[in-house]
């Protein structure tokens, strides 16, 4: 039979290894989400229909290498930051084992307040001329293809959901990349008759999906061309979606309100 002490050391020593397992995990997610993959959410519509409010999504860091902001300690999503502090002062970019690419989907720091995280497409390289013509992209002079395809109804946006839908058209990059936008009005905007913009060098021109619904490097004095340092990550992945209006810590709601269909879905 144990004697009391026998008990309490055995007792003590149990608390010890669920404290060495927890400090190790910790250690461990530290790691990852300060080397390798920060997650982020979705707070607006700018990039449906591609991501909707309620993702929960990775950003690989080491897929552009790590710039200033890449070790940004902050907490938020996309358009606001909760807790921020000790970011990494150093110019350029450390490790860079691929540039952005035409199409990534891409988080970044916004150039005219790096206090804030944006999340759009990569759309313009350093070089290229960028212009809107009566809603169609151009790159480059080339108008690139924009073909409709069935209207986006989402039944938890209003004057989305209600059966009448939103145009939804797929584009294709110069480099095959193809992907989903929505056009919601009769193409007779600013934002869809532009100016030619040109990629000044080390920079990039970024787009949302939601062509009329976007703030994006069409607002020169807001966003404008992104330099590579700004550059948090690409995303990769979406982890988690859960419907808008339901936060992530209300597990109580999850099983009614959890998108299944949006688990793992690669970006």
């Amino acid at each position: 039979m144990a004697s009391a002490p026998d008990t309490r050391q055995k007792s003590e020593e149990g608390v010890w290894e669920t404290v060495k397992v927890i400090v190790q995990a910790l250690l461990i997610a530290f790691f990852v989400r300060t080397f390798l993959y920060q997650p982020f959410n979705i707070p607006s519509e700018s990039m449906y229909p591609t991501l909707k409010v309620g993702d929960y999504l990775f950003v690989s860091k080491l897929s552009y290498g790590y710039g200033k902001y890449s070790f940004d300690f902050s907490f938020g999503g996309f358009g606001q930051t909760w807790i921020s502090c000790c970011p990494v002062d150093f110019p350029g970019r450390v490790v860079l084992p691929d540039a952005p690419q035409r199409g990534d989907v891409a988080v970044f720091k916004l150039p005219t307040n790096t206090e804030i995280d944006y999340i759009k497409r990569v759309i313009g390289l350093p070089g290229d001329r960028i212009q809107m013509k009566v809603g169609v992209l151009h790159i480059n002079g080339a108008a690139i293809p924009k073909v409709p395809v069935e209207d986006y109804i989402d039944r938890e946006v209003e004057g989305v959901g209600d059966g009448r839908g939103v145009k939804q058209f797929e584009e294709t990059l110069p480099n095959g990349v193809k992907y989903k936008v929505l056009d919601t009005d009769d193409n007779t905007g600013e934002d869809d008759n532009t100016e030619v913009y040109i990629v000044p060098e080390g920079h990039y021109f970024m787009m949302g999906d939601n062509r009329d619904n976007s703030q994006d490097s069409r607002y020169q004095n807001v966003v404008g061309y992104v330099p590579i340092e700004n550059y948090v990550g690409r995303a990769d992945i979406i982890f988690f979606s859960i419907s808008r209006g339901t936060t992530l810590w209300e597990v109580w709601k999850w099983p009614l309100e959890i998108r299944w269909s949006r688990f793992l879905n690669l970006l």
